[in-house]
């Protein structure tokens, strides 16, 4: 009897935890819906609802109003929100490895490096747009390794020596980057564009390039999760429990690289989607990975797609690149935490 009024409140209240964080995952991808939506009807010309439907429908005569609606906004929206889905994963999944809470994609070095190949082939071989997201891919995975051999010892790789690694190699090849948009000026007002992250001309072509990665990274973070709720045990603990530390670090640090590879490939390099989507999914959903991955990809594609939104309508019909909004909002975000000394990461 004693058992069952011990385990009964624990079985309820795990009930009630995992409607209350299926609540939050369903009302953010309704927002995300919605915000779908509006990034589609907003913008210099203003369409209805039902102009919508009739070019989703093929039923739409009007030939501007359809190349605007399916060519033009419904890429790029589409393109955005895989941006911010691989961001928001990818620092979820560098923030779980590494058990701190700033962690990101420009931490290990990942989107310096993706920055660096991409620029180099923007100045190189200008109008390739077919390689960035692969020279992208390259450079940020080569970073994550060089940034994971660099933190080896004795066999083993610490959280601190990976950070303080990402640090130095970030730097070294962001004054890499700048180099060479100083040596190639006539590239400069592209390159200038795309470091500041920018959606702008994003249509099929990019959506096409993106997609892949994101599909094999959303995949590969989704399996892994599970695995990363015992890295946040402590290493001890994990070997404990069976978990392969190496490897599975190696496996976690490779496809935060492709992640954020594709996303800095397509949109340049996009600020604080990877260390704030995170922190609003774990105070939303908790510490468990198995919902915190998720609600961070809806979280993330939901911030982007604002941003954007945003930086096409604020100042229309002139544009800003979405990264100054993405910094505008993350910014104060993290003087929120400060304040409220809200965050609630495991350390």
């Amino acid at each position: 009897m004693l058992t069952k009024n011990v385990v009964l409140p624990k079985l309820l209240h795990h009930r009630y935890r995992q409607k209350k964080r299926w609540f939050w995952v369903s009302l953010f991808v309704s927002m995300l819906f919605l915000a779908v939506l509006m990034s589609i009807f907003s913008g210099t010309l203003q369409f209805s609802l039902w102009d919508v439907m009739e070019v989703f429908s093929g039923k739409c005569e009007d030939q501007l109003t359809r190349n605007i609606i399916w060519n033009v906004r419904f890429p790029r929206t589409m393109t955005g929100l895989l941006v911010g889905v691989n961001m928001a994963i990818s620092g979820a999944l560098l923030q779980g490895l590494l058990r701190n809470p700033l962690a990101s994609p420009n931490i290990i070095g990942s989107n310096s490096g993706a920055g660096l190949a991409a620029v180099t082939v923007m100045c190189l071989l200008p109008g390739n747009i077919k390689l960035l997201p692969p020279s992208a891919f390259f450079g940020a995975l080569l970073a994550g390794l060089i940034i994971y051999g660099l933190s080896r010892r004795d066999g083993s790789s610490s959280s601190v020596t990976i950070i303080l690694a990402g640090v130095a190699l970030g730097a070294l090849l962001s004054a890499f980057t700048s180099a060479i948009m100083i040596l190639h000026t006539d590239e400069l007002g592209i390159t200038y564009t795309w470091m500041a992250g920018s959606l702008i001309g994003r249509g099929w072509p990019y959506f096409h390039l993106i997609w892949p990665y994101s599909l094999a990274g959303i995949l590969f973070a989704v399996y892994m999760s599970p695995k990363i709720n015992l890295f946040l045990l402590g290493e001890e603990v994990g070997k404990n429990l069976g978990l392969s530390i190496e490897i599975y670090r190696l496996l976690i640090i490779i496809t935060a690289s492709v992640l954020a590879g594709s996303a800095v490939s397509v949109a340049g390099t996009i600020g604080f989607i990877g260390i704030v989507s995170p922190h609003i999914a774990r105070m939303l959903v908790g510490n468990d990975y198995r919902y915190l991955t998720l609600m961070s990809a809806v979280t993330g594609g939901l911030l982007l797609v604002l941003s954007d939104t945003l930086a096409r309508t604020l100042f229309q019909p002139m544009e800003i690149p979405v990264g100054i909004i993405t910094a505008t909002l993350g910014a104060p975000f993290f003087f929120f935490l400060l304040y409220k000394k809200r965050s609630s990461f495991p350390l």
